[in-house]
This record gives C-alpha cells, sequence and structure tokens, in this order.
C-alpha cells in the first residue's frame, strides 16, 4: 500500500490536524509516515493544507503531485485539487460548502455535509474529523480505531475534552457515507 493524501481548506478548518491525526494513526498501525504542513500567513481564514503519505514500504519522496486521496473543505482546495486526484482515487468533499460538480468519472466522490453533521454534534468545528471519517468509510487507508487511539494518545492533557466529541464526529462521518453506499 502507498497512499499519498492530501487535506486541504481554509486555516482554522483543521486540515493540519486531520492530516497529524492519519499520521499518527499511520505510525501506530507500524507504517512509513510523512506529513508536510503549508499553511497562509494568517492563522484563521488563509489557506492551509497538508500532504500525508502513508505506506508500507519507505517512502522515497514527501513530495506529491497526483494525490490518490483528497479531503477538500472549502471551495478553492475543490478547484485545485479535483482536477489533481489520480484516476481511481478518491475526493472527500465538504458539501456543506462546496456546491461544484466535478466532470470526472475516473474518481470517486464522496460528498458529505461535513459542516451540518458537525454543528448537529455541537461543534462545526468537527468537521475536518466528520469528512475524514466519510474518507476512511470508503478508503481505508488506517482504521478509525487507529484514528481514536491517535486521539487518546497525541492530544495534550489541555485539550482531553475534544477526544471523545472528535470521536463521535469519526464515526459519524463514516456511518453517513456507509448508509449512503448501503441505499445505492
Amino acid at each position: 500500500m502507498h497512499e499519498e493524501i492530501v487535506i486541504s481548506g481554509f486555516g482554522g478548518q483543521g486540515t493540519l490536524f486531520a492530516g497529524q491525526l492519519m499520521a499518527y494513526a499511520g505510525m501506530g498501525e507500524g507504517r512509513f509516515v510523512t506529513w508536510i504542513p503549508s499553511y497562509g500567513p494568517e492563522m484563521r481564514g488563509g489557506t492551509a493544507h497538508c500532504i500525508v503519505i502513508i505506506a508500507d514500504t519507505p517512502i522515497g519522496s514527501p513530495i506529491i503531485r497526483c494525490p490518490s486521496l483528497a479531503l477538500v473543505l472549502n471551495p478553492p482546495s475543490f478547484d485545485k485539487y479535483e482536477p489533481l486526484v489520480k484516476p481511481g482515487g478518491v475526493l472527500a468533499v465538504n458539501s456543506s460548502l462546496i456546491h461544484c460538480q466535478s466532470a470526472r468519472e475516473d474518481i470517486v466522490r464522496i460528498e458529505i455535509p461535513a459542516n451540518e453533521i458537525a454543528n448537529d454534534l455541537g461543534d462545526v468545528r468537527m468537521a475536518n474529523i466528520v469528512l475524514l471519517g466519510a474518507l476512511l468509510a470508503v478508503r481505508p487507508v488506517v482504521s478509525l480505531q487507529s484514528i481514536q487511539a491517535a486521539l487518546d494518545e497525541h492530544i495534550p492533557v489541555r485539550r482531553q475534552k475534544i477526544i471523545e466529541p472528535n470521536k463521535r464526529a469519526l464515526m459519524q462521518g463514516s456511518e453517513y457515507v456507509l448508509a449512503r453506499l448501503c441505499k445505492n
């Protein structure tokens, strides 16, 4: 296995956090992992993305051109990464904010109203984790249990209160997509 993942959105949407969780989960599963964050000058509202590679063999380069998986939280991220996803790859889209339609038929597109689901769970800031759960339901690069373990092991003591809500958000995203797949 060798998966190249990009997670992209506005600063403050938790793109780097979602990528870190994937990286920690991959390491917890004994895989080779890289994580490279990139963000604009603003902490909130600027652009932010990260690249995560998870592989069963050593990773030759942490740079990617065409991700196999893309998790996009806002319209500019959709515009940038939708054309770059490899054929056969997965594009997870926050349909709460992105209303564009992909013309591509060579990728799997997951649309999930991540903001609404996160808001129903009590905090719209968990939309990133809702979308991550959805992505992992379709392409289980790492297990949901490994993401949950990463939350338990890597969240600092002062932020422990976010662990259980994020676990619920992860499961909600996964369940949302699986329920839709069963209907089709």
